[in-house]
C-alpha cells in the first residue's frame, strides 16, 4: 500500500508539472504575438496627412533581420481629376531594438513615430536627412531612428482630366472685306435696271410724238433722263 501511494503521488506531481509547462508556453506565445515586450513590429502602423499636397498617408512596420522597415504610402484622389502627384511611396529603415523604450512600451513608441511623420510634412519620402524619431528614443544612437531609403521613393503623377475648350477665333479677314475696297473680280458692271431709262424714253416718245418724230423724241427724252448705259 505504501508503495502504491508513493507511485500515485509521483504521477500526480508529474501531471501538475506538465500542466504548468503548457500554461507557461501558451502565455509566452501570446506575449510574443502582441504584448508590450513583443519582438514583432507587426503592431506598428499609423496614418497622417500631408496638408500642402492634399495627401493621405499610411505607414506599416515590418521586421527585416535586426532592423525595422517602415513602408509609407500616400495618395491624392483629387489629383487624378485636376492633375498633379497622385501617389507617393517610400521606405524608412532603422534599428529601434537598440532603444530600451521600444521594448518596454511599444504602443507609445509607434504613436510618437506617427507624430514625427506629421512634423516632417513636405519632407516625407523626399529628404533623407530628415530622420523619423520617437521622442522616447530621442537620445538613442543614430541607427535607432528611421532614415529614408531615397532609392525606394516612387511618385506617380497625372495630367488633368478636363478637356481644354478651344478659344473662339475671330472671323477671317476674308469674310469681312473692308468698306470701299474694290472687288477682286473687277469693276462692277451696270445693274439690271441701269438701262431702264432708255425703255421709258421710247415709251414716252410713242405716247407724245407721232411716228415720224418718234426717233427724235426718244433721243430728247433720253437726254432729259441722263441715264448712263
Amino acid at each position: 500500500m505504501l508503495l502504491l501511494g508513493t507511485f500515485t503521488s509521483w504521477l500526480l506531481l508529474a501531471f501538475l508539472g506538465q500542466q504548468v509547462l503548457l500554461s507557461s508556453a501558451v502565455r509566452n506565445k501570446k506575449w510574443g504575438a502582441g504584448g508590450k515586450g513583443s519582438s514583432s513590429a507587426t503592431s506598428g502602423r499609423g496614418k497622417f496627412p500631408i496638408v500642402a499636397d492634399k495627401m493621405q498617408c499610411t505607414w506599416v512596420a515590418k521586421e527585416i533581420g535586426d532592423a525595422v522597415r517602415l513602408t509609407v504610402k500616400c495618395e491624392n484622389p483629387e489629383a487624378r481629376v485636376t492633375g498633379g502627384v497622385t501617389d507617393l511611396e517610400c521606405q524608412y529603415n532603422g534599428k529601434p531594438q537598440l532603444c530600451p523604450a521600444y521594448g518596454s512600451n511599444r504602443q507609445s513608441f509607434w504613436k510618437q513615430v506617427t507624430r514625427a511623420f506629421k512634423r516632417h510634412q513636405g519632407k516625407v519620402c523626399k529628404d533623407e536627412r530628415a530622420l523619423v524619431k520617437a521622442s522616447v528614443c530621442k537620445s538613442a544612437p543614430r541607427d535607432v531612428h528611421f532614415k529614408l531609403d531615397i532609392h525606394s521613393s516612387v511618385a506617380s503623377a497625372q495630367s488633368g482630366g478636363h478637356p481644354e475648350i478651344p478659344p473662339t477665333l475671330p472671323p477671317s479677314p476674308r469674310s469681312t472685306p473692308k468698306a470701299g475696297a474694290a472687288s477682286a473680280v473687277g469693276p462692277a458692271g451696270p445693274s439690271p435696271t441701269a438701262c431702264s431709262g432708255r425703255v421709258d424714253s421710247k415709251r414716252k416718245a410713242e405716247e407724245h410724238c407721232s411716228s415720224s418724230w418718234a426717233s427724235l423724241c426718244t433721243f430728247f427724252f433720253s437726254m432729259l433722263q441722263s441715264d448712263e448705259c
